[in-house]
């Protein structure tokens, strides 16, 4: 690939930067002038992997434009047309007022839960109409909305009638809570990407089309991390017991599990005293956990980046983590893991009336028991955490069969079948070259 331009870690082919990119605190833009991809993400490891989009083409350069207020790398990675061929025109487009610009981050639109969403709302209302208007102006033939639906159907049902294709990437859990919402959106989406392959039905049967195309984190290099590279450059004893603790990706969870974990962390130094401790973190969090673990009395290690994380995983006995996305990435490494999480009280009192399901983590979830423990609100208590650390620790057979059990989960969400990346590509491809 020629011209390659690299900008605070995004990779963007063909193109010239606006002076806003880097100068306007207010607006951040990469512009073409053929059609493109549109891209909104909140945080900097969510289009940190766009180079995997310059790998791929859409045919007869039909724009799309892709809206992503809170997602993972790894779901921008599920977008990658690799099977198509041609030429593919990007452009990265931040809407004035989302964060800071040098990054491109939308934090005041990631939030968790009923209580902490309340207080955001007219922001949240802003950035709704500042995205819709951004996407008239660019006359997209295709909305491709990625999770978020709280933000992104606000968006795309008020374009239900501009002659744009609708597409939202990740259902809404109508099979956890709630389930009513899936008639809703099949009044105004035309088509449903989604990660569970028991999902689908819950939508079809109101006329929604509807593709399983697998969990993209299937597709990450969770299970590719260099364990003893990690622990000889950061000076790691091989005798050394690694606990990697991860407090969540948003400033909310951090706030809530920290504090959590620091005393779980600091129980277990006292029963194993050679214990090193990593926090990997996204790099928007560097600073916050940094300043915080400056008052832990136990020493700790903060990493940011990918590597760094998959290293880290590799080198880990166990790990204490909270409730997501990171989860799943732990059970491809084959890292023995405990769930903590805590949400504001408010919130959990409106989940527990909503929500059906038994468990938080996806891993016990599919596999409908506990293959690995977890800590929900009350429950997350250090001595609770401690203690089924302590297990993995003291027995290695019960880690293995964690792993071991999780496998099965994993390839239920198309581990070691065809490319989720692969399937939501055909998905696209089809819809545009339908109009051709």
């Amino acid at each position: 690939i020629s011209d390659l331009i690299v900008v605070e870690g995004m990779q963007i082919n063909r193109g010239y930067l606006s002076p806003y990119f880097v100068n306007n605190t207010e607006k951040m833009s990469v512009e073409f002038e053929n059609p493109y991809i549109f891209l909104c993400s909140q945080k900097i490891n969510s289009i940190h992997k766009i180079s995997h989009l310059l790998e791929c083409s859409l045919k007869e350069n039909k724009p799309i434009v892709i809206v992503a207020e809170d997602v993972d790398g790894e779901a921008l990675q599920g977008l990658v047309l690799n099977s198509t061929r041609g030429s593919l025109q990007v452009c990265a487009i931040k809407p004035p007022g989302f964060g800071n610009a040098r990054v491109g981050m939308m934090e005041d639109l990631s939030l968790m839960g009923l209580a902490e969403i309340i207080p955001h709302l007219p922001i949240l209302r802003k950035r709704i109409r500042q995205t819709i208007s951004d996407i008239l102006h660019q006359e997209p033939d295709i909305l491709l909305c990625i999770d978020s639906p709280g933000f992104c159907f606000q968006v795309a049902k008020k374009l239900k009638s501009k002659n744009i294709k609708l597409v939202h990437y990740v259902a809404p859990s109508v099979w956890a809570w709630k389930p009513r919402r899936a008639k809703k959106i099949s009044d105004f989406l035309d088509h449903l990407l989604v990660l569970l392959p028991f999902e689908p039905p819950y939508f079809e049967k109101f006329g929604l089309a509807t593709t399983f195309v697998g969990h993209s984190i299937v597709e990450t290099a969770a299970d590719k991390g260099d364990g003893k590279d990690f622990r000889k450059r950061h000076n790691i004893s091989t005798k050394s017991i690694v606990l990697v603790i991860l407090p969540g990706s948003r400033q909310s969870e951090v706030y809530r599990l920290l504090d959590v974990f620091r005393r779980t962390a600091l129980g277990l130094s006292k029963d194993y005293p050679d214990i090193t401790i990593i926090i990997p973190v996204v790099e928007s969090l560097v600073k916050i956990v940094s300043d915080n673990v400056k008052k832990w009395t136990v020493d700790v290690l903060v990493v940011a980046g990918e590597k760094e994380k998959y290293d880290a995983f590799a080198a880990a006995d166990v790990a204490l983590a909270a409730s997501g996305t990171v989860a799943l990435e732990l059970a491809i490494a084959g890292t023995p893991t405990v769930i903590g999480y805590k949400v504001h009280p408010v919130s959990a009192w409106f989940a527990r009336r909503l929500i059906k399901t038994s468990y938080a983590n996806l891993i016990n979830i599919i596999l409908d028991r506990e293959v690995v423990p977890e800590f929900i609100q009350e429950n997350c208590q250090p001595v609770l955490l401690k203690k089924a650390l302590t297990v993995f620790l003291e027995d290695k057979d019960a880690g293995l069969k964690q792993i071991k059990d999780a496998r099965v989960a994993l390839e239920k969400l198309g581990r070691n079948g065809p490319s989720p990346s692969g399937r939501a590509a055909n998905v696209i491809l089809s819809m545009l070259n339908k109009d051709q």
